[in-house]
């Protein structure tokens, strides 16, 4: 060939990178590998080994120990036994540390460039220009936050040992994710990394030990999934990091319900890609490319579902098309291809199967016509035109190279198209009309949204979903907290069940009897009976009968659900706004502060003055609110490109809340006050023993312009009513304050939509203490956390 030919037929010769180093280092551990525990590497307990392979050749690559649960036991005992050093090192030892780790992966850089390729089947140009840069990134940036950690988090300590499973599609940076910010606070891990793709975790484990990092504080085990199931159970671990399915993930929230570990979530998505008639329509072809076909489609928030407004989308598919043919797959160590290979057939296999079932239910397709290799797993680039929002490839997480298409006509119409997936973990928006992105992107139910762009990621960016796609957020402020705990719930004790006082006896005179009132349940701006005609006796401790609530029952909460729902104008509520109503009704509560307190003394028995402090706590709990509903804000975050990227605090939505019976008022109050103050709903379940107080309660909200809806109360049975919260897929978070049984089944009965629950495991919260009780350490929980990325510049 000469260079005329090239200049002519721009043809792409093969540019191999060298594997000669990669393939050394599997040499000289024979291509076998132990886990690697207490700073060295371990044959598994059992002898057990299984065979990776790779996945653009077909063939064996290596041999991994297959994890049992004595490999985790030892794990994990490693771990705890070098918690307590690390911990005591400092945040300055810890961040020397980190630097470390970051400066090893730079230096090493095309080792694990080289070795990610062949183990995942990503090109190199992916794993070398991002994966390996940004993982490094992770671990600086986590540096800096152990360095700052006393200051900015002196209040919260770490966890403990953190339980850490990542996925196969992005293997070393799923690992730096997870591993810096756990390392920098304070924690150790033990790391169960996927099955298909061990090899990078396992040489970080081992460069990591020779960089310096102690004995104990990195463990990783490798297995299957039973591996990783007996790592969920062993009961030396604190919290548990879990990326992958969906599926998956439900069956970790139901194995960690009632075990008091923290839990975090990050799964499937099904992420749309909205373009408008005003787009730089070329710019967004080539954001296709990004979102859908950079690594394989194997991205957890591939834009997958294609949105395009009418009047461009034949437009848009044709040049769509047309960049599709110029796509190249090929082995991923050749330099100049777009796309490597799928990680295993069994995946493969998903992806053709689900295809075809699009084409089946009516969808046109068009693939890329390349050339695929004749050995290996490798699909090629495909699109799926004239999808209908309810066909199988419109719903389904593919995980593979396809891109669905769907047309809208109005903003508004792409909104509910966006949204009409149970997923939420992020949306890209194409406009040249910066005003249109920014007012869709706040109502679009993703955890992150790009404008004119896609798969923007940085340590120093939170990332995370909404619904079906998990909860709790990785990268910025926001998942540092994730490996914290507080302080002051440190050394709470158990809650102890106090025995029911027995009925005293009364006989009745001829006096003239009260005048009945049986407070009924508040439910969308109303006093409403219940359903079950139902009511439950209120005593005082020696017995005598105070009065008598309504015993709610499932449509009781149906109802007050609905209610909330309907409610949804309290979210786009200005900050301001609800500000000035907290204030009103710690007004108007003020006015009533002795009655209430009369109704606290003869419910619980305390004394007039305990009461009436009660009182006084709960009227100032509600001015703090008052005070935070303008001030609890999101912030700017810079990240190393030409852009910002705005982390903003959003109401979740609906809200159950199940209140204990200590402090019955000062806890409601506490517990519903932070989360109407960020523009989310409730349905309060009040004290099962002393409810007549929020029954008075609800009249003073009668009279404080509080909207209907926005706080609904049904009183009962505590414990039957959190599992019927638990179990409406409509309710998108749980707070319940109460017995042990009461938030094991609220974690438990949650997995319908994956809710995000806050549960205090049967121990008591003084509600006295602002430490333990107000302000940061439950606003946190009352918002979920959007970043919009705002790229700008030509």
């Amino acid at each position: 060939m000469t260079v005329a030919h090239y200049y002519d037929t721009m043809d792409y010769g093969p540019a191999p990178e060298a594997d000669a180093e990669a393939r050394a280092w599997l040499a000289r551990h024979e291509a076998r590998f132990g886990h690697f525990i207490d700073g060295a590497f371990a044959v598994p307990s059992d002898g057990k080994y299984f065979t990776t392979s790779e996945p653009a050749a077909g063939k064996a690559l290596a041999k991994l120990a297959q994890g049992s649960a004595a490999d985790v036991d030892a794990a994990v005992a490693a771990a705890r036994k070098a918690q307590q050093a690390w911990q005591k090192l400092g945040g300055h030892g810890r961040a020397r540390h980190l630097y470390a780790l970051a400066r090893m992966l730079q230096r090493h850089g095309r080792l694990f460039a080289v070795l990610e390729a062949i183990d995942n089947g990503k090109p190199l140009r992916e794993t070398r220009d991002i994966d390996v840069p940004l993982a490094a990134r992770h671990f600086l940036h986590h540096a800096g936050w152990a360095q700052l950690q006393e200051r900015e988090f002196g209040a919260y300590a770490p966890l403990g040992v953190i339980g850490q499973i990542i996925p196969w599609n992005f293997p070393l940076l799923m690992l730096a994710w997870k591993i810096a910010p756990a390392l920098a606070m304070g924690n150790t891990v033990v790391l169960k990394p996927a099955e298909f793709t061990s090899l990078t975790a396992l040489l970080f484990a081992e460069l990591a030990a020779q960089a310096g990092l102690p004995m104990g504080v990195l463990n990783v085990v490798t297995g299957d999934g039973t591996t990783g199931a007996a790592l969920v159970a062993q009961q030396g671990v604190d919290k548990i990091a879990f990326t992958g399915s969906t599926e998956v993930g439900r069956l970790i929230r139901q194995a960690t319900a009632g075990t008091a570990k923290s839990l975090t979530l990050e799964l499937g998505g099904k992420s749309p890609f909205i373009v408008f008639d005003d787009a730089d329509l070329d710019a967004a072809v080539e954001g296709v490319v990004d979102a859908i076909f950079f690594n394989q489609g194997q991205v957890c928030c591939a834009g997958s579902r294609l949105l395009l407004q009418e009047g461009i989308a034949e437009t848009f598919r044709e040049r769509l098309v047309r960049r599709m043919e110029t796509l190249r797959v090929g082995p991923p160590l050749d330099k100049a291809i777009d796309m490597g290979a799928i990680v295993d057939p069994v995946q493969l296999e998903r992806i053709r199967s689900l295809v075809e079932t699009g084409v089946t239910e009516g969808a046109q397709k068009y693939q890329s016509p390349g050339a695929l290799p004749p050995h290996g797993c490798f699909y090629p680039p495909t699109l799926l035109w004239n999808v209908q929002p309810s066909s199988t490839v419109a719903i389904e997480e593919i995980f593979g190279p396809v891109a669905v298409a769907m047309t809208f006509r109005t903003p508004d119409e792409a909104v509910l198209l966006a949204n009409n997936t149970r997923y939420g973990l992020a949306a890209s928006i194409w406009s040249e009309t910066i005003g249109r992105a920014l007012d869709i992107a706040p109502k679009l139910l993703a955890g992150v949204v790009w404008i004119n762009a896609t798969n923007l990621f940085d340590a120093g960016v939170g990332f995370g979903g909404y619904h079906e796609s998990g909860f709790g957020r990785e990268g910025g402020r926001e998942g540092i907290y994730e490996y914290l705990k507080p302080v002051a719930w440190s050394g709470r004790k158990a809650r102890i069940a106090q025995p029911a006082p027995s009925v005293a006896e009364e006989r009745a005179g001829f006096a003239l009897p009260p005048i009945d009132r049986t407070p009924k349940l508040f439910i969308g701006g109303k006093q409403v009976r219940p359903d079950g005609n139902y009511s439950r006796a209120v005593l005082s401790p020696k017995g005598r009968l105070l009065g008598e609530v309504g015993d709610g029952n499932r449509k009781d909460i149906r109802n007050a659900v609905a209610a909330a729902r309907a409610a949804e104008a309290w979210s786009r509520a200005t900050a301001h706004n609800r500000a000035q109503i907290l204030y009103y009704l710690a007004e108007n509560m003020s006015a009533r502060g002795d009655e209430l307190a009369a109704r606290i003394a003869a419910m619980t028995g305390v004394t007039a003055v305990k009461a009436k402090a009660e009182v006084d706590a709960g009227i100032a709990r509600l001015f703090s609110y008052g005070a935070w509903a303008d001030k609890y804000e999101g912030a700017v975050h810079t990240p190393p490109l030409r852009g910002v990227a705005l982390a903003m605090h959003e109401a979740i939505g609906v809200v159950g809340v199940a209140c204990p019976d200590e402090a019955p008022l000062l806890a409601l109050i506490s517990l519903v006050a932070p989360l109407i103050a960020m523009g989310n709903r409730v349905v309060v379940v009040p004290s099962e023993r002393h409810p007549l107080v929020a029954t008075d309660f609800y009249q003073v909200l009668e009279t404080s312009d509080v909207p209907a809806g926005v706080i609904n109360i049904v009183t009962g049975r505590r414990d039957a009513l959190v599992k019927v919260l638990a179990e409406h897929d409509d309710v998108d978070a749980l707070w319940v304050f109460g017995s042990k049984q009461a938030a094991t089944d609220a974690e438990r009965l949650s997995v319908g939509n994956l809710k995000r629950t806050l549960v205090d495991h049967g121990l008591l919260t003084d509600w006295y203490d602002a430490a333990a009780s107000e302000g940061l350490i439950l606003l946190r929980h009352a918002v979920q956390v959007k970043n919009i990325w705002i790229p700008y510049g030509d």
